[in-house]
């Protein structure tokens, strides 16, 4: 199974995330292909009706219902795709190769170890303390491994899981699955130690290496802004309906929600009756009611961007409370556009993201870094 084949369900109103793969439902003599979706709380649709879970899955398996074994001559169908009968027909794993698969993928789904990060771990354990009782650990994590997918486990082209093998297998015992007939040593025991003391270092430094230009991701926790009516005094300057006049083109609006809008239309009076506008909630009601300038929908983000910039650049204390974010990933809440915020799981969060790319340029001047083209 793969994660990048994406899937999630809604439950109680939170989205559980999942992934999915093909395989054959049998009804009676006849096979169909079906989704089999997996997600991260263990819940399982295997496309006969309804969610199960690892034990359903495993009945499933048993009973046929769920096929891994196809029969010669019997009907097969894709919904609106084709059908047609099996010949020679072989199937890619058995019951509980796909069994053991989809337990491995809930495991990745919730950013836990699968069998074989599991499995690594008893390695690395008994790097650290090479006892007998910790090499008994690495030969149960390594059967733990599903048999089809013990040779991927290192990632290694040419050693392939020998290194693993070889550690699991007490010295003077006949090494498993291995057509030599291969007796383990002490030598092949120091070999193998060997090899995963400098998979470990590599490992290490891949975990610690920071790019030459900078971190792969944030350090700071990502901050939520909220727009409206409501201050909230912890990032309050932060909002564009926060009180902090800006000038622009020699016009002054109160806020950056007033200038926006106001620049959106076109009609001279609508401008002037929006910039004047008691609060951002009556900034927004009028807004709603003025025509919008022609082709308003391509260039508003370049207007957006202008006038943040012009905000923190006229009020360098609000630019010292953006710059004190770090490089928190910026999240903008609300109920309104989902083209400039984050509500929920969806949303575009433009204005989260160009508070990051002024603050990055604020930082820049801070720190003396020359902006190409200033």
């Amino acid at each position: 199974m793969t994660r990048s084949r994406r899937a999630y369900r809604d439950a109680d109103g939170r989205q559980v995330d999942g992934t999915w793969r093909h395989v054959f439902v049998r009804n009676g003599d006849n096979y169909y292909l079906a989704d089999l979706v997996v997600y991260a709380d263990g819940a399982i649709d295997t496309g006969t009706g309804g969610l199960t879970d690892l034990r359903g899955l495993a009945q499933l398996l048993s009973s046929g219902r769920v096929a891994t074994s196809l029969q010669d001559g019997a009907w097969a169908s894709a919904h609106h795709v084709a059908r047609w009968r099996f010949a020679e027909a072989t199937s890619a794993m058995d019951a509980e190769m796909l069994l053991a698969e989809v337990a491995d993928e809930i495991d990745r789904l919730n950013d836990r170890p699968d069998s074989t990060g599991r499995c690594m771990e008893a390695v690395r354990a008994y790097l650290a303390d090479s006892t007998e009782e910790n090499r008994l650990r690495v030969r149960e994590g390594y059967l733990a491994i599903p048999g089809h997918l013990r040779v991927y486990a290192l990632g290694d082209m040419d050693n392939r899981d020998w290194p693993l093998k070889v550690l699991a297998t007490a010295i003077g015992d006949l090494v498993e699955d291995h057509y030599d007939d291969e007796i383990a040593t002490a030598e092949m025991h120091a070999e193998a130690v060997a090899y995963f003391r400098d998979m470990e270092t590599h490992r290490v430094q891949a975990i610690t290496r920071i790019p030459a230009d900078g971190p792969d991701h944030p350090e700071t926790a990502s901050l939520t802004i909220y727009t409206g009516r409501q201050d909230h005094p912890e990032n309050g300057v932060l909002q564009n309906g926060y009180p902090a006049s800006i000038t622009v083109d020699g016009r002054t609006y109160p806020t950056v929600t007033h200038a926006y809008w106001a620049l959106s239309t076109g009609d001279p009076a609508w401008h002037d009756r929006i910039a004047a506008a008691a609060d951002t909630y009556d900034v927004v009601e009028l807004a709603e009611q003025a025509p919008r300038r022609p082709g308003w929908p391509a260039a508003r983000l370049a207007v957006m961007t202008r006038l943040m910039r012009a905000k923190f650049e006229q009020h360098p204390d609000m630019a010292r409370t953006l710059l004190a974010t770090g490089d928190a990933r910026i999240l903008c809440a609300t109920l309104g556009s989902g083209y400039w915020t984050s509500p929920g799981k969806h949303g575009s969060n433009w204005i989260g993201r160009l508070l990051e790319v002024v603050r990055s340029e604020l930082a820049a001047r801070e720190t003396g870094i020359p902006l190409p083209g200033e």
